[in-house]
């Protein structure tokens, strides 16, 4: 499992530590990634999702996943989220 936002595309990124006489050590800043079940309005079903708690925050600003979803640009969402913002798409049209 990777450590990437599903709904943000948030990865890791490097960085260095420096000590009090400026000696730099490299490091990784990590996503605070956490698994919710997000509820999708338009579909009236749950999902399973591992996204970081800033776009967790996003989610609840903007009213819900489909919200997100619609303003989302496509190349950060992953596979599934890709799925669910095209399945909301196709019920919004029918």
């Amino acid at each position: 499992m990777s450590r990437e936002c599903e709904l943000t595309g948030t990865k890791p990124m490097v960085g260095h530590i420096v000590s009090h006489s400026q000696i730099k050590t490299k490091r990784r800043y990590l996503p605070n990634l956490v698994q919710v079940t997000l509820h999708s309005e338009a579909l009236n079903q749950d999902f399973k999702l591992r996204i970081a708690a800033k776009a967790l925050r996003t989610v609840d600003k903007l009213g819900g996943l489909d919200a997100f979803l619609a303003k989302a640009k496509e190349d950060g969402l992953s596979d599934k989220a890709l799925k669910i913002k095209r399945d909301i798409a196709k019920k919004a049209v029918a």
